[in-house]
């Protein structure tokens, strides 16, 4: 009741109205049963431009922080964010990056449309980073097919830092629903779960035009913040790299 509210009286006719949207391939999105939205991440906009160009409700996960935050300023969050149709993930890896992917896959499961970024983040520069398996798990472990989902202009609406949103003429293209049946029963091969997500943002390239960098997103933030202070990055642990692989994208990062 609550995500219809805001979809289609309190937010949705203003995002309509001031921000003109070319939506393309909105046929690509199946009328029922579950499947997984991966989009590319230019913007925090990207979570409010994409829901209402879709008939169905779409649900993102997004980090737990705007679920725990005290007083009233914390209840109006987590009030907002469950009504556009957000569930809390806890990012801080282990038994709670599996408990992210757990949700996920159950509500695919449950016939719903689950947004989702593979990059894990914001790009930092517009271009499209390396995408994480969580993707790749969630889809086979649900059956669920992907359909990728490119924004184009979003990151000038709402460009990293600004708290303005500024007047762009958006488009957001969907595109073929990839189906990865034929790797039933391989959930947890790394290999497969890579493959997978590489053809995932394979089609998000070719959909969206960004150029493909093959670096997580996360670490060409800390090679940006390095560059600029002129600190060198500290290199992860290989089990810590394997279990922030698999963390779904969140809606905000």
């Amino acid at each position: 009741m609550l995500y219809r509210l805001m979809k289609y009286v309190l937010i949705g006719p203003l995002l309509r109205l001031l921000w003109p949207t070319k939506v393309v391939g909105a046929e690509n999105i199946p009328a029922t049963g579950g499947a997984i939205l991966a989009g590319n991440h230019l913007a925090v906009a990207d979570s409010f431009f994409m829901p209402i160009r879709v008939k169905r409700m779409v649900t993102f996960p997004a980090k737990s922080e705007y679920f725990t935050e005290k007083g009233i300023k914390g209840t109006l969050k987590k009030w907002f964010f469950t009504g556009v149709g957000q569930f809390p993930i806890d990012r801080s890896g282990g038994n709670a990056a599996q408990a992210a992917l757990n949700t996920a896959t159950r509500l695919v499961k449950e016939g719903r449309l689950l947004g989702i970024y593979p990059e894990g983040t914001r790009s930092p520069d517009g271009r499209l980073y390396k995408g994480k398996t969580g993707v790749a798990r969630i889809t086979l472990d649900s059956g669920g097919v992907v359909i990728p989902v490119a924004m184009i202009g979003t990151e000038k609406v709402n460009p990293i830092g600004s708290k303005m949103w500024w007047p762009r003429r958006l488009e957001i293209r969907f595109g073929k629903p990839l189906d990865f049946s034929r790797y039933e029963g391989l959930s947890g091969d790394r290999f497969i779960e890579r493959s997978i997500t590489d053809e995932i943002m394979y089609a998000l390239m070719e959909l969206s035009g960004q150029e493909y960098v093959d670096i997580y997103a996360a670490k060409a933030k800390e090679l940006i913040a390095a560059e600029q202070s002129g600190v060198r990055p500290a290199v992860p642990a290989q089990a810590s790299a394997r279990e922030a692989d698999r963390v779904p994208g969140t809606k905000v990062g």
